[in-house]
């Protein structure tokens, strides 16, 4: 599959959850010289988006839904990152022959029982610096540390720095809250659509082993391990990324 001059193939970025649009810029750069027509979102209450206190993926990939349709994309591909992965998992749920091909890039099918207690401590330990009189800017740098790899494009690392930095709280508490919700195991092995799993290597938020599972639960999936990367692999290394993406949208038949 690749892109035309004519009709161009729509790419749709789906951001994680301290993200925003701005942070596909490397890729809506070179997805468009490249042909594509890419177009990144930004999810309630993330980017110029007011904030909003309470998520759950239906109405997630609803809003995502009205954007494509907004827009007239025609059977995009979906690019989701980590909590973008989880929305891309319930639009291809929602519209099973909605999308050309889709790429999951370090996420997961499932979280878990939401009132288990690894699921617990998960909310407890990402809220627990606002708890405690954080800003989301002071947050920043030590969670984006934790993300990247050691090897990452310093200046991004700056940019992924800024973007969660300006993420209202109450937009991140209710994103942290939706994400223990999730479950889409049970529609792996009816997705149609080809998918790419994407990960890196060093990404211990969706730890490349549970990727690779994932992808062999979905009919017509590739599995794609990029080497000293961490969770934020759009941003760590653009150009590797882009590759591995474009690679397997050129193996994808219209």
């Amino acid at each position: 599959m690749t892109p035309s001059q004519n009709s161009p193939i729509p790419v749709v970025f789906l951001q994680g959850i301290g993200g925003a649009a701005r942070l596909w810029d490397p890729q809506v750069a070179s997805f468009a010289a490249a042909g594509y027509r890419p177009v990144a979102l930004d999810l309630p209450g993330y980017g110029d988006r007011p904030p909003v206190d309470h998520m759950d993926f239906e109405m997630l990939a609803a809003d995502v839904e009205a954007a494509i349709d907004a827009r007239q994309l025609d059977r995009p591909v979906i690019v989701g990152h980590s909590l973008g992965g989880m929305i891309a998992q319930t639009c291809l749920r929602r519209r099973p022959d909605g999308y050309r091909a889709a790429v999951l890039s370090g996420t997961s099918p499932a979280f878990g029982n939401p009132s288990g207690d690894f699921q617990k401590k998960f909310v407890a330990d990402r809220l627990a610096p606002l708890d405690a009189g954080q800003t989301m800017a002071d947050m920043a740098g030590e969670v984006a540390q934790q993300l990247m790899g050691p090897n990452a494009d310093p200046a991004n690392r700056a940019l992924l720095i800024e973007v969660m930095g300006s993420i209202s709280p109450r937009t991140y508490r209710a994103a942290v809250q939706c994400l223990v919700n999730f479950d889409e195991r049970g529609n792996l092995a009816a997705i149609r659509t080809p998918v790419l799993c994407l990960v890196g290597d060093l990404d211990r938020n969706a730890p490349p082993a549970m990727m690779e599972k994932m992808a062999g639960k979905i009919p017509a999936a590739r599995y794609v391990l990029l080497a000293g990367l961490g969770h934020m692999p759009n941003l760590e290394a653009p150009d590797r990324y882009d590759a591995a993406i474009m690679n397997f949208l050129r193996d994808v038949k219209p």
